[in-house]
């Protein structure tokens, strides 16, 4: 018999003893945390988006005392504001439905119809709804045949009041809008003012509410600008949601925005947005944007 080399045999040992204590360890299998708290105490996130009625940090502070105030009343639930940059970035999130409840102005309201939202509510002081041109005062403009072949600035062409009704207004006092103006879309209600006002533009196209902040902002605004025409009123901004939202929270909301008027800290809110009540509406409501539309678009120009 051949002897054991003890030698080999106590190196094989080790080698094996050695492999076993570096092999890889096995994967963990995960597994979901679950909260020790109730389904039922779980805050549901709602977005609520606002198209570009001012910057997105004046947005934010006019409409986040709004968000507090639904999210204080309505148990589990959590009003997150969202902001855009622009017009056409609110356009395209209201058309990808990214808001479970949204602040339309009335064209997007119907485009927001469009999209799957329903109406279930406004802003109240229609007769606000409307638009206003601005010029220098030491401009000489006195007709709006003056503006031919001048600039005007506006926030948008999807903005109803403070772009498609003043462009309305001036094609129907003598203006061909398209073929008279250079037409400048500058992004923002505050940016249009500031346009006329740094002598960019000859003119101005915004409405009311943004422009009496601005005045009282910086009062050298209403040094040199003045007013010079003022449109019809329309129907003022929409209450759009997704049908997914639970009918019992929508009606929350909505009792919640049409008595904001009643309660000292509601009025605080709605006069930070130049605004005296919500009102409930529906999607009837809007019709009467339909048949401005349709005017606008055969005299003016196609709708975007």
């Amino acid at each position: 018999m051949r002897p054991i080399n003890f030698f080999k045999w106590f190196l094989m040992a080790a080698l094996v003893t050695l492999a076993g204590a570096c092999k890889a360890p096995e994967a963990t299998e995960y597994l979901p945390k679950f909260s020790d708290l109730p389904a039922a105490s779980q805050e549901i996130v709602y977005r609520f988006g606002v198209h570009p009625l001012h910057n997105p940090q004046r947005l934010s502070e006019v409409f986040s005392p709004l968000m507090d105030y639904l999210s204080e009343h309505i148990p589990g639930v959590q009003f997150q504001l969202e902001a855009s940059r622009n017009y056409p970035s609110y356009d395209a999130k209201l058309s990808r439905r990214e808001h479970h409840f949204s602040l339309p102005n009335p064209y997007q309201t119907l485009q927001a119809i469009k999209a799957g939202y329903r109406v279930f509510g406004k802003m109240g002081d229609d007769e606000n709804f409307r638009g206003i041109i601005l010029v220098r005062r030491d401009s000489g403009i006195e007709q709006p045949t003056d503006l031919k072949g001048k600039a005007v600035s506006y926030p948008a062409p999807t903005a109803l009041a403070a772009t498609m009704m003043p462009q309305y207004y001036l094609q129907t006092h003598g203006v061909d809008v398209m073929g008279d103006l250079d037409n400048r879309y500058v992004g923002s209600q505050e940016s249009s003012v500031m346009n006329v006002f740094l002598g960019q533009t000859a003119a101005a196209s915004t409405w009311p509410p943004p422009w009496r902040a601005l005045k009282a902002e910086r009062p050298e605004l209403a040094e040199q600008l003045h007013v010079i025409w003022r449109t019809e009123p329309l129907i003022n901004n929409g209450l759009v949601v997704l049908p997914e939202v639970p009918e019992a929270t929508v009606e929350q909301v909505r009792q919640l925005l049409v008595n904001l008027h009643t309660s000292e800290r509601g009025r605080e809110i709605l006069s930070a947005m130049e605004l005296s009540r919500f009102e409930a509406a529906d999607n009837e409501t809007y019709a009467v944007v339909e048949s401005f539309l349709t005017k606008f678009a055969r005299h003016v120009r196609p709708l975007p």
